[in-house]
């Protein structure tokens, strides 16, 4: 499955240009869903560390990492138990946990409402904005 992931990415990364048909508005922002699993969110801890670009760890960023999404992208995280969503930008590499597609920001976990519990099954979309 993971390898079939990284054969597909450069193509799903490929698809919200062609998605667009003639005549749709440009200020429209395309989303295009790369996976559905479990997220978990990095404490506080390790405020203050580097991340993988090279960045300060910031818990109060809506930040997030990823194994193979290209840094600066931009990620729409939707808990699925109650439907509320954070747009996350990719600056780190992760997660590492076994069985987790993301990890983001306590900032981010607040926002969908999974901060208490430590992980949600989530939806991820990359947008192409």
């Amino acid at each position: 499955m993971r390898a079939l992931l990284v054969m597909l990415m450069p193509m799903l990364l490929a698809l919200p240009a062609a998605a667009q048909e003639p005549g749709d508005d440009n200020d429209a922002v395309v989303e295009t869903e790369v996976a559905t699993g479990m997220a978990s969110y990095y404490s506080r801890e390790l405020e203050g560390n580097r991340t993988a670009n090279g960045e300060m760890c910031d818990p109060d960023d809506l930040t997030a990492a990823h194994r193979t999404l290209p840094f600066g992208s931009k990620v729409r995280v939707t808990n699925l138990s109650n439907g509320q969503s954070v747009v996350v930008r990719i600056n780190d590499r992760g997660p590492f946990g076994r069985g987790r597609v993301i990890d983001i920001s306590h900032a981010a976990a607040r926002e969908i409402g999974m901060h208490r519990s430590g992980t949600a099954r989530v939806k991820l979309a990359l947008l192409d904005d």
